[in-house]
């Protein structure tokens, strides 16, 4: 079963930085394209940016400009880091791994369990 851990959320103020990780239990990392999404209290979840196995990268309007997503497949990690933190950012952050082969990982979806980033004064 692939596992996604994430860490590195908490409570910062505006304009502060944090970096969040994630790390993945698969020895084929390397086919999954990752991302990171955030869901507030009462809202959907939405995607915040994600990195592609082709080494391409999307990001919502809301993180241009302020966030960057990175992958490390040597170990099994992708990286969000977000500065100008703003209240507005506070959400709940989740990991997510994206099975592109059928053959390999039955293009299957995976989620971490959420970190908490509060950003508040």
């Amino acid at each position: 079963q692939v596992q996604l851990v994430e860490s590195g959320g908490g409570l910062v103020q505006p304009g502060g930085s944090l970096r969040l990780s994630c790390t993945v239990s698969t020895s084929i990392f390397s086919v999954y394209d990752m991302g990171w999404y955030r869901q507030a209290p009462g809202k959907q979840r939405d995607l915040v940016a994600q990195f592609r196995i082709d080494d391409t990268t999307e990001y919502a309007d809301f993180a241009k400009g302020r966030f960057t997503i990175s992958r490390d497949n040597a170990a099994n990690t992708v990286y969000l880091q977000m500065n100008s933190l703003k209240p507005e950012d506070t959400a709940v952050y989740y990991c997510n791994a994206a099975c592109t082969s059928r053959r390999l990982c039955w293009n299957r979806n995976y989620w971490g369990q959420g970190t908490q980033v509060t950003v508040s004064s």
